[in-house]
């Protein structure tokens, strides 16, 4: 079973999420009827989510090569940086709430900041090793840092879509911080929660499923995400290629690989949305047009990059 989930681009998160999303849409009424427990893992988004953030930071340690160094900032803070160009014209021309009619009907700045700012971590390592360098596989120790709804909130704030107080920034990053010191301070604190990374992911997918009615994939909305997957792609993907040629020193592949949305990033619209009530009444839709670029991203992202280490990649010795 867990072969055949694998198989799955992004299958680790997207199965979870589907079975939760099941239970949502056919039994919704499942959490508050079994109660305890049951409801707990079937709710518990926020505590599962922080206690993955904590093994995340733990996950994360400072001596890496300077190559490794070079490749993981250099895809990061393009990543970052072209994702705060995106939301701040995005701030201009979408309105607060999203927008309500026409084709792009559903659309908010939550689900265009969620999409474009994490990168798919898994997906990029294994790319890399098909295509890249060791070194190129490493940089995915610095693509943790995106994990999480943290550079959301930044990004988001930083595009003057909403303000946040200086206490839930503290609250959102202190599990990361606490983890990243602990993992750094001694390797068995590591080694204990390293597994953590993985072993955590099914857990919230289940519950974040259960927050999703698969009728809504039924609506206009899944057009309008896989137009958003593409854009994604392409608007995050060309500076990536451009960034890993001229300052990672590398032929491009890396950047085309980067260019996908990470499963972890369907958590943060309503992760977000739990601590900012701006963004409840668009949550719900950007979380649907996330996962759909996940989806479609893991999907797309591995066939460019073969099809571009093909056209461009050197040959591997």
């Amino acid at each position: 079973m867990k072969d055949k989930i694998d198989s799955i681009p992004g299958g680790i998160m997207i199965v979870p999420l589907f079975v939760g999303a099941l239970c949502r849409t056919f039994a919704p009424n499942a959490p508050a009827y079994f109660s305890g427990f049951t409801q707990g893992l079937m709710t518990g988004i926020i505590p599962i989510l922080a206690v993955w953030l904590f093994c995340i930071g733990a996950s994360v340690h400072v001596s890496t090569t300077r190559t490794v160094l070079r490749k993981s900032g250099t895809l990061v803070l393009t990543k970052l940086l072209t994702a705060w160009v995106l939301v701040s014209i995005a701030a201009h021309v979408i309105p607060p709430d999203g927008i309500k009619t026409g084709i792009f009907a559903g659309l908010s700045i939550l689900a265009i900041a969620c999409a474009v700012d994490m990168t798919n971590g898994g997906l990029y390592a294994s790319l890399m090793q098909s295509f890249g360098s060791s070194e190129e596989a490493g940089a995915f120790v610095l693509l943790s840092i995106e994990s999480g709804p943290l550079m959301s909130m930044i990004l988001l704030g930083a595009a003057g879509v909403a303000h946040f107080k200086l206490q839930i920034f503290i609250g959102a990053i202190l599990p990361f911080v606490a983890g990243f010191a602990l993992g750094n301070l001694d390797p068995k604190l590591r080694a204990l929660f390293l597994p953590g990374c993985k072993m955590l992911i099914p857990f919230f997918a289940f519950a974040l499923g259960n927050t999703i009615d698969l009728h809504t994939l039924l609506s206009p909305l899944a057009a309008l995400g896989i137009a958003l997957a593409l854009f994604v792609i392409v608007a995050t993907g060309i500076p990536l290629i451009l960034a890993d040629i001229v300052i990672g020193k590398g032929n491009g592949t890396a950047g085309i690989a980067a260019a996908s949305t990470a499963g972890a990033a369907v958590a943060n619209p309503l992760a977000i949305a739990a601590i900012a009530p701006q963004f409840l009444s668009t949550a719900k839709q950007a979380t649907a047009l996330v996962a759909i670029c996940v989806i479609v991203t893991s999907i797309v992202v591995p066939i460019l990059t073969g099809l571009w280490h093909q056209q461009f990649g050197k040959p591997r010795l």
